[in-house]
């Protein structure tokens, strides 16, 4: 079977994003794409076993098996977790608005 499928990988720095599209064979999975994509080359700060993959925005395994026009994304670490920034955000305005209120 010749037919290919087609599908983009994609990764974002906060300065630039790379976006591959390539074609590859029909039951290709997430991560054997993302290896023939040439990426890995490019970004040597990716870890498969440590970035969260996603197509189209929804969380996905490395092992699931590719379709047409699927976009895998490659998802950087994040720096902060965002519950702890929101409570910490949450306390300082409550100090603030204590504060504020004797002066």
């Amino acid at each position: 079977m010749s037919e290919k499928i087609n599908i983009e990988v994609v990764y974002a720095l906060p300065g630039e994003q790379t976006l591959l599209k390539q074609q590859v064979a029909p039951g290709t999975r997430v991560t054997e794409a993302i290896q023939a994509s040439g990426i890995l080359q490019k970004y040597p700060e990716i870890d498969l076993s440590v970035n969260k993959l996603g197509i189209f925005g929804k969380l996905t395994k490395a092992d699931v098996v590719l379709r047409d026009k699927d976009r895998i994304e490659i998802y950087r670490p994040l720096i902060a977790d965002p519950k702890e920034v929101r409570r910490k955000r949450a306390e300082e305005g409550k100090v603030m608005k204590k504060g504020g209120g004797e002066a």
